[in-house]
């Protein structure tokens, strides 16, 4: 399994009438999550559609457990559970971080996105760069 740790702050744009993160914004902070996770792999969206590949998302599900308020500080844990194939999968953990406090459990997630060849519209195979650059982080698993 991978895991990668990205933080936002809670802007006050970002919140409802009732002070709390819109729900709409979650969606959001999990695509950050997952460009920050490929990114602390070495990768990046824009490396893979300059290959000709993209990524829609194909499933989302969430739940929300307790609410961010304006100038929270979030940390969202973005996890890879499984090597992709055609299809990647991240899960999903939104966090409170208070100083000196422990991290309290916002929000629960899943995305399903599909790797997409831009040229055909169709299904592809995951990336031979994203499949090396993930690998060391299952290897223990594949034994």
């Amino acid at each position: 399994m991978y895991t990668h740790s990205t933080y936002v702050r809670v802007r006050y744009s970002e919140t409802d009438q009732m002070g709390y993160v819109y729900y709409g914004n979650y969606a959001a902070w999990f695509e950050v999550g997952r460009v920050e996770s490929l990114r602390s792999l070495g990768l990046s969206y824009r490396a893979m559609e300059d290959q000709g590949v993209m990524l829609p998302v194909l499933t989302y599900d969430v739940k929300y457990i307790k609410p961010a308020k304006y100038d929270d500080e979030v940390r969202i844990e973005t996890n890879i559970i499984e090597l992709p194939k055609a299809r990647i999968s991240f899960s999903y953990k939104c966090f409170r971080v208070s100083e000196g406090e422990k991290e309290e459990l916002l929000t629960l997630a899943n995305t399903t996105l599909v790797f997409i060849d831009m040229e055909s519209g169709r299904p592809t195979r995951c990336p031979v760069s994203l499949t090396q650059a993930l690998m060391p982080h299952f290897e223990s698993g594949l034994r």
